[in-house]
Parts: C-alpha cells; structure tokens; sequence
C-alpha cells in the first residue's frame, strides 16, 4: 500500500474515511478510547496508543510503519504494561498481514534478529517471525 506524503499528520478516520460513533456511547472502555483515538493525528500518538491499535488489529498498514521506528529506537518499549509490550503486539499480528506486506516483515525481522534470547528471556513470543 502506497502511503500519502503527509501520512503521519493525519488521523485514522481521515486516512481510512471512518465515520464514527460518538465515543461516549461506546459499550466498553475499549472501544471509547479506541474511537477516541481514530480522531487523532499519527504523529501524535505514543507507544501504549500504538500498542492499543495494533493490538485491535486497527490500520495495521499505517500504525506498523510507525511501530517499527519505535521499536528501532528501543526494541523493549513500554506502553502501559510491561517493557516489550509494544513488541509482543506487533509479533502477535496474524501472518496474513505479513504476506502482505513483506517490507514491513523485513524490517520487523531485521530488528529481533539478532536478539532472539533477549525476548524469549522476557516471556515475548515470536510468533510468526519464530526460526
């Protein structure tokens, strides 16, 4: 999937053409924050927001992108749960995805390679990038 330039200063409503229930009607807090955070630019959101999304399968095409360059700068970052939440969710997204999108697997693999013992030490699996 080819991105727009100013991809990242967008939300994902504008980027996926979303029209949203309100928020507040949600049924779980879950689903409200997910809302809330469809209406927010990419480049403002952080790492547990990142996670939250992935982690509901959301956009996957533009959040991993921007999941990677986190995990680049600290393969264990830390959402709201544990150092190495952000990883355990982007490792946990379905092969599908993956076949589909082989750079982003590339790149995702190039980061673990060589720190495979590291992450099986911290109780994260591999999932579809297991050897």
């Amino acid at each position: 999937m080819k991105l727009e330039n100013n991809w990242r200063y967008k939300s994902l409503q504008n980027l996926e053409k979303i029209a949203l229930e309100d928020p507040a009607t949600a049924p779980t807090r879950l689903v409200r924050r997910c809302l809330e955070l469809l209406k927010v630019p990419l480049n403002e959101f952080n790492t547990e927001n990142l996670r939250l999304m992935i982690g509901q399968e959301f956009s996957l095409p533009y959040l991993v992108p921007l999941a990677i360059e986190k995990l680049t700068e600290d393969l264990f970052a830390e959402g709201d749960y544990y150092p190495g939440d952000l990883l355990a969710v982007v490792l946990k997204i379905k092969t599908a995805f993956w076949e589909d999108n082989q750079q982003l697997f590339n790149a995702v693999t190039s980061l673990i390679n060589s720190r495979y013992d590291e992450i099986e030490d911290a109780g994260i699996s591999l999932g579809s990038f297991a050897t």
